[in-house]
């Protein structure tokens, strides 16, 4: 199995910026695609950013331009640095996984437990 631990969520003002982080620990045998969700109240989850892994990125029209997806392979681990924040960008991240526990398995995804983002002054 993979288990996802997500870092870096807080409480921030508009204008500021935030580092999310994910790193992936278990019984991994390949990694496919790294990328981040977002939930805010009320709403259904959307996808925000994503990363292959040939290294293309991906990203919400909202957040293009701001955002920036980045994974780490030598630690498997995925980043979404996250700069001039707005109110609208408060939510819970989620960051999601294609991967292959072992040899042979077919890919799946896995999800992070969630980390909230709150942008207010």
């Amino acid at each position: 199995q993979v288990q996802l631990v997500e870092s870096g969520g807080g409480l921030v003002q508009p204008g500021g910026s935030l580092r999310l982080s994910c790193a992936a620990s278990g019984q991994i045998f390949s990694i496919y695609a790294m990328g981040w969700y977002r939930q805010a109240p009320g709403k259904q989850r959307e996808p925000v950013a994503g990363v292959t892994s040939g290294g293309k990125t991906n990203y919400a029209d909202s957040v293009k331009g701001r955002f920036t997806c980045a994974r780490d392979n030598a630690n498997n681990t995925v980043y979404l640095q996250m700069n001039s924040l707005k109110p609208e960008d408060t939510a819970v991240y989620v960051c999601n996984f294609l991967a292959v526990s072992r040899f042979g398995d077919s890919p799946r995804q896995y999800w992070g437990q969630g980390t909230q983002v709150t942008v207010s002054k």
